[in-house]
């Protein structure tokens, strides 16, 4: 697109001060900043920016109450053969290769002392599998799980990864450099989320250097968009993809295309389904799943009371006392592709834009001068995945509640700065897990140390472990066939 049709276009939109420097390019420099403005739609950038620095009023506030015990179930509480069911729909699903499962991996291990992808991240196992190695080994593992119980050959859980611009390279790189973890290339596919211009306070696109336009990733919200305009719908289309895992790529626990969840979502015959730990205590700081305003919701932690925090309430089976709010998001998520396909008529009218108030490098339009602020002077804009669950009425949704110890070990944290959620934690949650494993099979592991290091090749969730049975494990060790 020409210099001149770009500028009318900014202009139209109020955003002309992306051309303030123009004329003083070197004729690369110029085409470089033509290039990425001609990407941003700039009338959508200023309905967005005047949508989040003036919001509308809420028309009132909405009730919040635990989500309904008809969209929930647990496998805390639920019979064995319960969970045998689910888990045969699951791996009957699998076994029909309509199953894939899309991974976010969009992050940067910054917070982590690292500038590379978080997925490459070890968590200084005795293997020192990366995240991203024990993901690919977890999907081999469960294909090759599903084809002996069906007795089906071929069976392929095609694998999406959601990058971001700073980490596409990156992570393509560390895939060939490792030969795909032993995956079938084919079967991987590389998509990247979109970005969002970032924006001063009111509202009109920052600089970060004259030829550039400082930008940042939309969100986890746009893994939505990224479906749509990165062609994996239509490969969801051409493969047969019916059922749809979703999840974080900074989760050490994660079980991908867990049949247990698939079955249990299968069989409830909802759009969109949720997993969830136990709150560990009622100040946790986590994200809960509630029902607001009759509709399923993802809540942050600052927006309960300190007296719905601590409501206690009663298990009419059991009878132990539990919070009544305690359903802990873990950013797990099942989706039917029916639901997925209708993602082009409601991303950016359905799914509110938050506001995060940055410190954001920039050019003073008035000097040219290049500035990094020591306060947040900036806006970036983005949409989260779960804030289209207000969209779905009760019954298109549901809950599993799973064991935080067998699930859930996030890694969010730099060892040694706040001690919890860090590389120690991920990995001693990984060697307890090991350890349950292998005593639960036969064996028994010293007091002494952690536990042992299970590989997803050699179990996906604790299953072929006859091998240990009778043997003694006094060092933190690798236990493989």
């Amino acid at each position: 697109m020409s210099f001149e049709k770009l500028k009318e276009i900014y202009s139209a939109a109020g955003q002309s001060q992306v051309f303030a420097f123009y004329d003083s390019l070197d004729e690369y420099s110029q085409k470089s900043l033509l290039s990425q403005l001609a990407t941003i739609d700039p009338a959508r950038v200023t309905r967005i920016a005047d949508t989040v620095l003036s919001p509308a009023p809420e028309a009132g506030p909405s009730e919040i109450v635990p989500l309904p015990d008809t969209a929930t179930a647990s496998v805390l509480t639920a019979p064995a053969s319960q969970i045998e069911e689910w888990e045969a729909k699951g791996i009957s699903l699998i076994a029909q290769n309509s199953v894939a499962v899309v991974l976010l991996a969009g992050g940067q291990g910054t917070r982590l002392g690292s500038t590379a992808p978080k997925g490459c991240f070890d968590i200084d196992l005795p293997s020192h599998k990366s995240l991203f190695e024990l993901q690919a080994e977890r999907i081999l593992s469960l294909q090759k799980l599903v084809g002996n119980r069906t007795g089906k050959t071929e069976i392929v859980i095609p694998w999406y990864i959601m990058t971001s611009g700073p980490t596409r390279a990156a992570t393509e790189t560390f895939f060939s450099t490792h030969n795909y973890f032993g995956l079938n290339p084919a079967n991987i596919m590389f998509f990247e989320q979109g970005v969002l211009p970032c924006i001063d306070n009111s509202g009109k696109i920052l600089l970060e250097r004259k030829d550039k336009a400082a930008v940042a990733p939309d969100g986890n919200g746009g893994i939505y968009r990224a479906l749509v305009q990165e062609g994996v719908l239509l490969d969801f289309a051409k493969r047969g993809i019916h059922h749809v895992h979703a999840y974080c790529v900074d989760n050490c626990l994660v079980r991908m295309a867990d049949p247990v969840f698939l079955g249990f979502a299968s069989s409830r015959n909802v759009l969109v389904a949720t997993k969830s730990v136990p709150k560990r205590a009622a100040k946790e700081n986590v994200g809960l799943i509630v029902a607001k305003g009759g509709h399923p919701a993802v809540i942050e932690y600052s927006e309960i009371s300190e007296e719905m925090a601590n409501r206690i309430v009663v298990d009419s089976e059991s009878g132990k006392t539990e919070l009544a709010f305690r359903t802990a998001n873990i950013v797990n998520h099942y989706y039917s592709v029916e639901y997925l396909n209708s993602i082009a008529t409601w991303p950016d009218n359905y799914l509110p834009y938050h506001i995060a108030r940055k410190k954001i490098p920039y050019v003073d339009l008035e000097t040219g001068e290049s500035i990094s602020p020591s306060k947040p002077n900036g806006i970036k804009m983005e949409q989260f995945i779960f804030d289209c669950f207000p969209q779905l009425e009760i019954a298109q949704f549901a809950n599993l509640e799973v064991r935080r110890e067998d699930e859930f070990s996030p890694l969010k944290n730099k060892v040694g700065t706040v001690g919890e959620d860090d590389a120690n934690t991920s990995r001693a949650d990984l060697l307890k897990q090991g350890k349950r494993w292998v005593v639960a099979a036969g064996a028994t592991v010293s007091d002494s140390i952690v536990g042992v290091e299970v590989p997803p090749l050699t179990s996906y969730a604790g299953e072929n472990l006859e091998f240990v049975k009778g043997k003694s494990f006094s060092e933190v060790t690798v236990v493989e066939l």
